[in-house]
């Protein structure tokens, strides 16, 4: 029993996974009881039995299975991870559960899957169960149905798709088992209850016993709706809500969720798509074209049994079309029309919405074939056609339709209204809108009164229809002059209709809670299916449609709004009495009179006509008073106007009382029911005075109330052609004015723009200017109504007039019209904006443009122009296409009627032709502009193809065909483009092309819609598809576009739709869900505001209540305001946030605005150390990831928050790229200003940067790469150092973007990883890059190596880590790659390391494949040739050159140990030896001969190949990157220690020709810039630096001035120089070398820069001054610490006494000082402090203290006194030892300034500090114990291993070393590289070499060597030996000057002394500064240059000749310096 007991130890979860059942049984009790006890789902408790789930319910013992399938059961009921164990644990259910014997087993496994379900996990336990079906085990079989049905029953078919099990009903139908067949049909009768009928079709061919058996069943079925009864847990508040409302008794909610889910499905979905056109017959067309009609009738029949299929694939049926509509409406014999009609429904109703594009044809066919009286042939053609109208809209046949109704044939216009009624029933008021009604109703009330009984009959019951759907409001305006009878029999009829929406009336139908069903509903299988169809398919479109509509309510106080007020012209009126006045009877003037003086008194009758004008003024004043008192019921207006009229008339002569007459003619219009009769009357008269000076105000008044009171269009008709018929130009101007504000003020809708035109045609033709002036002043005003279309009217006008036209339009351009103010409180014409722009936002205009005259071009279509069209000849069918261009030109607008031109021009669209597929562009461009919105009915059969043509290969076809899409889209709209599956159909074609511009422009267009048909839908799988293109470019519009599907679509049906996905795909593509669901755009809001705002600032107030919706309208009151504030919202405007968001940030903007200013990284103390810490002791993630976890970001937004503004971090943390780009641009400004806080945070920033290399935006990443090159640059300005940490958490994934397909970002990415060598330490990157090269990525495995071969070429074979064997080993795997640039890659590294390691290479690299081996071998060959790519040419020419070239390749090959560096440092050694220098090996000497022989061919040491370099070195950045560059030959030649080229290059540097110059400086560069040449230069930096300042003064005086000179050669030639230097000073060795004097000219030349205003104003100028700013740090920095600080002192000498020196100058001169002061802590060691006392005394002599005080700054006194200061302080009491070079130093201010210095520091710090000094300084003396010994040595160390000291270290050690021979040092080298030992015993050599062989200079006295020509000491005394050390002065010049030109030779310059010259000769003149002054050097040194030509001449004379350790005297003849000059010229002339 032991064995047994032993598991009652263990811990619950290992008892569950135990071998023996009990222990198993015990587990799952335990673990149940924990699952009860758990309250929280989201406890981590729950992820401990994850992987254990699918063992509780497959467990193998019966028993334990039971309690494993309970503990399961309310695990997944609670734990909010069980939701992952899904597929798993239901497939074990499936498998190991349902084949169980135990019924209990069975529910608990049906509960699981439910319970899965509940937790939205239903489409995979579906799957699973699917899966079960197939199942050998009936058992299991029988069990998955029960689990489906249950879950059917109670989750609901939203929740379980039916599609794919009703796919498998029939198969389980024929089961052998009978449990199966019995399972199936109570399943059937499930699905049944919830959809009904649509599940017939799909079981209509089972067993019809089975059939009858479940008929039975569905008969006893309850009609009610059925409803879910359980809920998932996303819905169960929902389910709360149902039940209250059921206790209340409410079903309202219950009619919605019908609606809602009944179309769910629909039996056409159901259906399989059966392919029909390929099993046509063969020889049908030949059949169907027969003269038998037998043969005709059997093709038919084939067809007629092919189109029986409920549902047709989608594909091209034109051609199957077109034969059965010739056939409709040609065929003489009936029986065969009645057959292709049923075809043709059989076409429409299999195809539906597909069939949509050929509606259009066929329609006019079958309309006009209803002549037929046969009844077989009349139903055939009702079904057709009633079919046909489902498969497309109202709108897209309404022209056709229209056209037919006029035809004479009775039976035609009867069939024609019964059509048009069947029509209505399927729409809904918000699909057919006044715009379509108005024209079916006017050719309706035709019918009405036509002759046969049948046809009025027909016309009535459209017309009842037509009530029943929309409403009496709606149709009333247009029955206006209907009698009563009639009346009545309409609406009797509309009684009688049934409509299929099953509402009441049209307002009914817009309130309801659901969305109203639109007019595309979708079509039947069957014809007992109608039912379902016009329920299915409901849209959001309508709703849009009620609070539309009422928009423009309230002004009108509660009259509705005519939503289509355009369209309607004259008869918009309110109610019926007002018709009746419109038709008023004219009066006789009796009647009149009679009227008139019932109401005016007496008096005022009589006087009307007096000779009297003041009677007659009187009479008008009472007649006035009468019509103010009168009641509008009462006021006989026409009587009125008559006595108005009468004699005198409008003839009137005096004008004051014209003027009352015209006024009371406006009152009486403006307060009585003023009819068209009166206004008639009165109009000739008004026309006649509106060009009268004193009254022409009173007639537009007049005018203006009689347009209020019989509508504007009617008026302005009467007006214009009054005005016209006349001949008095001022009238007509003055009507022209009159009508352009009339607009304005009353708004466009109903005026008849055609009328309009013809007048303002005739206007513009007139010789009166004011006319023409008006004419286009109303033209002005039109366009802003109509829009640019207008244009076209006038373009025949003469071209002085058109180009004022449009001037005028050009003015009008991007207003506004504004909203009209009158007219609104008797009509609705107010209506009219809001109501069109409810509809579509397009409307507005396209009613105007219906008014346009449109020519009818069908008849030009003629059958040869569409035969040229198609024709083979290309030639002939760009005739064709020329004169369908030249026709629709011509008719400018045209009728929609085109004839068979559609399909003929959708053939060219695929035209092998690419010039004619653009052809036909353009022209279906011009045909949309000419045919307008009627354009719509051609979307499906034209739109679409050209949709396809976006997906050619050619760019320009492409931008062509998007140009026409749009020009289309602009006409029809959105709609018709998204309905049906044309579109989604046209994604699914994997074109990248043709995905990536239609997704562009889906994501162009559907954030502008408010709703779309809901068959975007079918486009999502296909985006889905989309967005994991193989294609970049798809992907990221995929990716644009999601969020605009997004915000149609909702997210939930987003998500559902990722259900049929791979797993792997679904959660890519749930990721990006609920990333576009972050970034998802509100849609936009209805456009009530468009009409609230221009009217005024009360407006939008009293629209309020109108706009439904409530966040419309808070969106329409909040917009108006903030307008001004949103800019600055952040991005507001651009994401179009939800309404109720829009008033905040217009509040909060200004104080995030006050947040921003503050340091954007806040520096905490020790934050980083602390982060660091944390990572190593495992508290935080190690930040180590392929793709970046959750986890990780949210660890990182943590660490950030304490150091980062809240601001930034929500931008860094956005879910928008835009967001980042923002962050990123913030950081590049801030990071000059908070350097401190950028490197306490930089691990964070890094890690960050990391995260964004994830993202998949181009823009970030290209951002993110330029912050990190800013960053890296600054890092090493600032000399920092990378930590590991930092660096691990980095460089993996910066190498990872190295890959990157796209050129500039590895560009980028390279120059980082370059620069960051500068802060990480080479050795160290190796290993990440080479990690880089183990990639998948090709491209990432080529640059990495080729990087790596950057890093050997640069820092040598020490960087290959861990070892050099190991790693060169691993780099020729590559060799063998399969991809090329990786070959080729790996290759080019091992020839760098060759290159630099020479045959040991092989060695390192082991053994390789032969052909491996081979390649390597050919490419160093080839590499050892390439050389000899600069002096090609010389090859070519002299054949002896060839030898240079091949033994210059042969140096290049040996190690580094016999480099051309380590040699010269050989011949410097020989101290002993100066011409050992001089012996130059042949092919490395100037052959100056040669040089002049060649004419010019060869440039000395320039071949052309710098040249072209320059411009990448220089041109990008100023400060040149590090960048590494192969070394082109022939710096191998200067390297090869020819003092004489770097001579000659360095007297070009000074050059006037600014080329020359720059060439000279790259080849320096290119030197410079590799340590292992760089010391070639050695020897030469004063030198150098005198050219360089020489060439800054020349450009500064000279080029600068120079106005033809390009300023941007001057840039370039600064940005050498300055590169030049930067290089040059960061090797300290060389910066070393300057000595004071040239120091202090080339401080003075780059302050000079810095301070010049001309190079500020260039445009590059500010990066100039930049990088001298940065040089002058490096200056300050790198040289000789003595050197540069007496320079500075000199140079701040100098400026004070000049006076012409400016006050900035001697500032920045103290700034360098300060800066000095800064480092002096480091530097003391190092400084040769007597030197720089020596120089303050000097300064304080030529100032003292009083002549400083008077200077105007106190900066001077303050600089000395801070710079002395900081010396005693360092040095304490010694100082004052240190005042040795200074003569009777008793006198001197100094040391009296300095004593009184050290007392006071002595009294505040007493002497502690003095002491340590002193130990400081004197610590090498001492005698070290041995105990102290060990320290010591590491301090020393410590120093050479530091960039700063390691000289300074290298000698304490010599002189270590010397001191205490028997040291051993071993130890500390033990541990360290070989790379340093050896570096540590070459130093030591040297400094042997150096001390030993030439003997020490002390460093107290001598003569520094720069002051050599200056300075010749005047002491007699002689010297006794160079290598005294006593500093005895030194004697004669001869010997100096020898010494001197030895010196010089061997480099050592100025490298280890720091000397002063006697005091003698500086005390000689004390007040002047005795620094040499670098002319003279400059002097000298060009006198060398002459000496070391002449000895190469002695030496290529006679190569054998040894000069003897003699002098080098300029004793050398006078003939040869002349012979030299001569050469010199004769090249220069040459080249020339």
């Amino acid at each position: 029993m032991g064995d047994d007991s032993e598991w009652l130890k263990l811990p619950v979860d290992q008892k569950c996974e135990h071998k023996l059942w009990k222990a198993r049984l015990s587990g799952y009790e335990e673990a149940l009881k924990i699952f009860q006890k758990i309250k929280d789902e989201k406890s981590p408790e729950w992820s401990k039995f994850l992987g254990l789930i699918k063992k509780f319910v497959t467990d193998s013992n019966a028993v334990v299975q039971l309690k494993g399938l309970e503990a399961a059961l309310v695990y997944v009921e609670n734990a909010h991870v069980a939701g992952k164990t899904t597929g798993e644990v239901v497939s074990g259910v499936v498998s190991k559960v349902f084949n169980q014997p135990k019924a209990k087993a069975k529910e608990l496994g049906i509960e699981i899957c439910l319970m899965y379900i509940e937790i939205e996990k239903g489409e995979a336990v579906q799957e699973e169960l699917l899966k079960g079906l197939d199942n050998k085990n009936p058992k299991i079989i029988v069990a998955c149905i029960e689990t489906l049905r249950k879950a059917l029953s109670e989750f609901g078919s939203k929740i379980i798709l039916l599609k794919p099990i009703i796919k498998v009903l029939p198969k389980l139908f024929e089961s052998r088992e009978k449990a199966v067949r019995d399972e199936a049909k109570l399943i059937a009768v499930e699905i049944y209850r919830w959809i009904r009928d649509a599940l017939r079709p799909p079981l209509q061919n089972i067993n019809s016993v089975q059939l009858k058996e479940l008929e039975e069943e569905w008969i006893k079925l309850p009609t009610s709706a059925p409803r879910p009864s359980r809920f998932l847990r996303s819905q169960q508040e929902l389910e709360a809500k149902l039940e209250q409302q059921q206790s209340a008794g409410g079903d309202a909610e219950g009619g919605g969720d019908d609606g809602d889910e009944v179309p769910q499905i629909d039996a056409y979905e159901l259906l399989e798509a059966v392919e029909i056109l390929s099993k046509l017959p063969k020889d049908f067309y030949d059949k169907i074209e027969a003269k038998k009609w037998q043969e005709r009738k059997e093709a038919l029949e084939a067809v007629e049994v092919l189109v029986k299929n409920p549902k047709l694939e989608a594909g091209d049926y034109a051609d199957l079309v077109k034969a059965l509509k010739k056939v409709v409406g040609k065929d003489t014999n009936v029986m065969l029309v009645a057959l292709a009609a049923k075809c043709l429904t059989g076409l429409a109703v299999g195809l539906r919405k597909k069939f949509g594009q050929y509606a259009g044809h066929v329609v006019p066919t079958i309309l006009e074939k209803f002549k037929e009286k046969k009844p077989q042939v009349v139903q055939a053609l009702q079904e057709a056609i009633d079919a046909i109208f489902l498969t497309t809209t109202l709108q897209n046949i309404s022209e056709d339709v229209l056209a037919v109704m006029d035809n004479k044939n009775p039976t035609i216009k009867q069939q024609t209204s019964l059509f048009i009624a069947r029509s209505f029933r399927h729409c809904t008021a918000s699909t057919l809108p006044k715009s379509l009604l108005k024209p079916f109703c006017a050719a309706l009330l035709k019918h009405i009164n036509d002759s046969a009984p049948e046809v009025r009959d027909a016309a009535f019951e459209a017309l009842g229809t037509a009530l029943k759907v929309v409403g009496e409001k709606a149709v009333n305006p247009f029955l206006a002059d209907v009698d009563k009878l009639k009346l009545d029999k309409i609406k009797e009829c509309s009684e009688k209709v049934e409509l299929i929406h099953g509402k009441k009336s049209g307002l009914a139908a817009d309130k309801k809670e659901f969305k109203p069903v639109t007019g595309r509903t979708a079509a039947s299988g069957a014809a007992g299916d109608k039912d379902t169809k016009d329920i299915s398919a409901p849209k959001p479109g309508p709703l849009k449609k009620a609070p539309a509509a009422k928009a423009g309510g309230p002004p009108k106080k509660g009259k509705p709004a005519a939503p289509g007020g355009a369209g309607s012209t004259g008869t918009k009126n309110k109610k019926g009495l007002e018709t009746k006045e419109i038709v008023e009877p004219e009066l006789s003037i009796e009647v009149c009179e009679e009227k008139a003086s019932a109401v005016l008194p007496p008096t005022c009758i009589q006087l009307l006509d007096s000779s009297n004008w003041k009677e007659r003024l009187a009479c008008m004043e009472e007649f006035q008073k009468a019509v103010e008192l009168m009641d509008r019921t009462e006021m006989p207006c026409q009587a009125l106007v008559r006595m108005l009229a009468k004699k005198p008339g409008w003839k009137e002569t005096n004008f004051q009382v014209m003027q009352m007459k015209l006024h009371i003619v406006a009152l009486i219009a403006q307060k009585g029911n003023f009819s068209k009769t009166s206004a008639q009357i009165v109009l000739d008269g008004l026309v006649d005075k509106i060009g009268d000076v004193k009254c022409g105000n009173n007639a537009k008044e007049a005018m203006t109330a009689i347009a209020e009171a019989c509508m504007l269009p009617w008026t302005a008709e009467q007006v214009m052609s009054m005005a016209f018929s006349q001949k008095n130009p001022k009238n007509q101007s003055e009507t022209l004015n009159w009508l352009s504000n009339a607009i304005k003020e009353f708004g466009f809708s109903g005026l008849n723009v055609k009328a309009f035109i013809s007048n303002v045609k005739t206007a513009l033709a007139a010789t009166n200017p004011a006319v023409r002036t008006a004419a286009i002043t109303l033209l002005g005003v039109m366009y802003l109504y109509v829009g640019p279309s207008l244009r076209m009217f006038f373009e025949d006008e003469k071209p002085a007039l058109l180009s004022q036209i449009d001037a005028e339009f050009e003015k009008m351009q991007g207003q506004s019209p504004p909203a009209p103010t009158r007219g609104i409180s008797k009509h609705s014409t107010s209506g009219t904006d809001e109501g069109e722009d409810g509809d579509e936002p397009d409307d507005g205009s396209n009613d105007v443009v219906d008014l346009l005259p449109r020519t009818e071009i069908s008849d030009k279509i003629t059958s040869e122009l569409v035969s040229k069209i198609g024709d083979k000849n290309w030639k002939i069918r760009k005739e064709g296409l020329d004169e369908v261009a030249g026709i629709i030109n011509e008719a400018k607008f045209i009728q929609p009627n085109i004839g068979e031109l559609p399909t003929a021009l959708k053939g060219r669209l695929n035209d092998s032709n690419k010039i004619l597929v653009q052809q036909t562009l353009n022209i279906l461009q011009q045909l949309a502009v000419a045919m307008g919105p009627n354009i719509k009915q051609h979307v499906k059969n034209l739109g679409i193809p050209i949709i396809t043509v976006l997906g050619d290969s050619k760019n320009n076809v492409r931008a062509a065909a998007l140009a026409t899409v749009n020009a289309w889209a602009e006409q029809t709209g959105m709609k018709e483009w998204l309905e049906g599956e044309d579109l989604s159909e046209e994604l699914k074609k994997e074109n990248p092309f043709l995905r990536q511009e239609l997704l562009g422009w889906l994501a162009e267009k559907l954030p502008t819609l408010r709703s779309t048909p809901t068959d975007l839908i079918l486009c999502v799988p296909h985006l889905y598809s989309c967005l994991e293109d193989r294609n970049g470019d798809v992907r990221k519009k995929a990716q644009d576009a999601l969020p605009f599907f997004m915000m149609h679509l909702g997210y939930e049906k987003m998500a559902k739709a990722t259900g049929k996905l791979k797993p792997t795909s679904k959660d890519q593509v749930l990721a990006m869900l609920e990333k576009a669901k972050a970034n998802m755009p509100a849609k936009p809001a209805a456009p009530t505001k468009a009409t609230s705002k221009p009217m005024g600032g009360s407006a939008p107030a009293k629209f309020q209540p109108a706009s439904a919706p409530a966040e419309d309208s808070v969106s329409s009151s909040a917009e108006p305001k903030p307008d001004p504030k949103k800019a600055k919202a952040a991005g507001l405007s651009s994401k179009a946030k939800s309404a109720q968001g829009k008033k905040a940030p217009s509040k909060t903007s200004l104080k995030e605005d006050e947040d921003k200013s503050g340091p954007i990284f806040i520096v905490v103390p020790n934050g980083k150390e602390q982060r660091m810490k944390d990572e190593k002791g495992l508290k935080v993630l190690k930040w180590n990831f392929t793709t970046p976890r959750d986890e990780y970001i949210e660890q990182l937004k943590t660490q950030m928050s304490s150091c980062v503004a809240k601001w930034l971090q929500d931008e860094m943390f956005h879910s928008d790229f835009q967001h980042h780009n923002k962050a990123l641009a913030v950081m590049v400004d801030h990071l000059e200003s908070e350097k401190e806080g950028v490197i306490g945070c930089l691990d964070l920033i890094l890690k960050w940067l990391t995260l964004r290399f994830f993202d998949t935006n181009t823009s970030v990443l290209m951002k993110a790469l330029e912050y990190l090159k800013l960053l890296f640059t600054l890092l090493s300005e600032e000399e920092y150092h990378l930590t590991e940490n930092e660096a691990s958490s980095f460089i993996p994934y910066l190498v990872v973007k190295v890959g990157e397909p796209k050129d500039v970002i590895r560009k980028d990415v390279r120059a980082i990883l370059n620069r960051m060598c500068l802060v990480y330490p080479a050795s160290k990157m190796f290993p990440f890059i080479m990690e880089g090269t183990k990639s998948k990525n090709s491209k990432q495995r080529a640059e990495c190596l080729e990087e790596l071969g950057c890093l050997v070429e640069s820092y040598g074979m020490n960087v290959c880590q861990p070892t050099p064997g190991k790693a060169l080993k691993e780099i020729a795997v590559h060799i063998g790659d399969r991809d090329n640039a990786v070959r080729n890659a790996a290759l080019n590294t091992i020839v760098t390391v060759y290159n630099v390691h020479g045959d040991q290479v092989f060695k390192l690299i082991g053994n390789l494949s032969e052909k491996d081996m081979s390649m390597l071998e050919e490419r160093i060959k080839r590499s050892a040739k390439r050389p000899s790519a600069a002096p090609i040419k010389q090859v070519e020419e002299k054949p002896q050159r060839v030898q240079n070239i091949s033994s210059n390749a042969n140096m290049l090959r040996k190690g580094p140990a016999e480099d051309m560096s380590s040699k010269l440092n050989q011949a410097r050694s020989m101290s002993g030896h100066p011409e050992a220098a001089q012996m130059v090996r042949r092919e490395f000497q100037l052959d100056l001969d040669e040089i002049e022989n060649d004419n010019g061919t060869v440039r000395c040491e320039m071949p052309e190949l710098v040249q072209h370099k320059l411009d990448d070195i220089f041109e990008p950045v100023l400060i040149p990157e590090p960048k590494i560059r192969a070394v082109s030959p022939h710096f191998d030649d200067m390297h090869s220690n020819t003092a004489s080229t770097i001579n000659f290059i360095i007297s070009q540097v000074a050059s006037g020709d600014i080329n020359t110059s720059i060439q000279a400086l790259t080849q320096i560069d290119e030197v410079l810039r590799q340590e292992d040449k760089a010391e070639a230069m050695s020897g030469h930096i004063d030198q150098f630096l005198i050219a360089t300042f020489m060439q800054l003064r020349l450009i500064y005086n000279t080029h600068m001035a120079d106005e033809k000179l390009e300023k941007d050669e001057i840039i370039k030639l600064y940005s050498c120089i300055i590169g030049n230097m930067i290089s040059l000073f960061q090797i300290e060795s060389l910066a070393r070398e300057a000595s004071t004097g040239v120091l202090k000219d080339l401080m003075h030349g780059l302050i000079t820069l810095m301070l010049d205003s001309r190079i500020e104003d260039l445009e590059e100028g500010q990066q100039v001054i930049r990088s001298v700013n940065l040089l002058v740090v490096k200056v300050l920095e790198k040289s000789d610490q003595t050197n540069i600080l007496s320079a500075l002192l000199v140079l701040l000498q100098d400026s004070l006494l000049a006076t012409a020196s400016s006050p900035k100058f001697s500032e920045l001169v103290m700034k360098c000082l300060w800066r000095m002061v800064r480092l002096l802590p480091d530097t003391i060691n190092s400084i040769n402090l007597d030197r720089i006392l020596l120089d303050i005394h000097i300064f304080m002599k030529v100032f003292p203290k009083e002549k400083l005080k008077q200077c105007k700054s106190e900066f001077p006194i303050r600089t000395l006194k801070t710079l002395l200061h900081t010396l005693c302080k360092l040095k304490g009491p010694k100082i004052l030892d240190h005042l040795t070079m200074i003569d009777n130093k008793n006198e001197s201010e100094l040391e009296a300034h300095l004593c009184r210095m050290m007392k006071h520091s002595m009294d505040q710090t007493g002497s502690k500090s003095d002491k340590e000094t002193e130990k400081g300084a004197s610590r090498i003396d001492e005698k070290s114990s041995k105990a102290k010994v060990n320290d010591f040595l590491a301090e020393i160390f410590k120093k050479i291993g530091s960039k700063e000291n390691t000289k300074e270290g290298l000698a304490e050690l010599y002189e270590y070393k010397k001191k205490y021979s028997d040291a051993d040092i071993e130890p500390f080298l033990k541990n360290s590289s070989q790379f340093f030992q050896s570096y540590v015993e070459r130093g030591l050599r040297v400094i042997e070499m150096e001390r030993e062989g030439k003997g020490r200079i002390s460093t107290s006295t001598g003569i520094s060597p720069q002051m050599e020509v200056t300075c010749v000491p005047t002491s007699t005394s002689t010297v006794s030996s160079i290598g005294n050390t006593n500093g005895e002065e030194v004697g004669p010049s001869v010997y100096l000057e020898r010494l001197k030109i030895l010196r010089q030779r061997c480099g050592l310059d100025n490298t280890k002394q720091d000397d002063r010259p006697p005091l003698t000769s500086l005390l000689s003149k004390p007040a002047v500064p005795t620094v040499a002054s670098s002319t003279d050097m400059l002097h000298s040194k060009l006198s060398q240059l002459r000496e070391s030509r002449e000895q190469h001449q002695h030496s290529d004379l006679d190569s054998n000749q040894t000069h003897s350790s003699g002098t080098v005297t300029s004793s050398s003849s006078t003939a040869n310096i002349d012979d030299l000059k001569k050469r010199l010229e004769r090249i220069k002339s040459s080249r020339k």
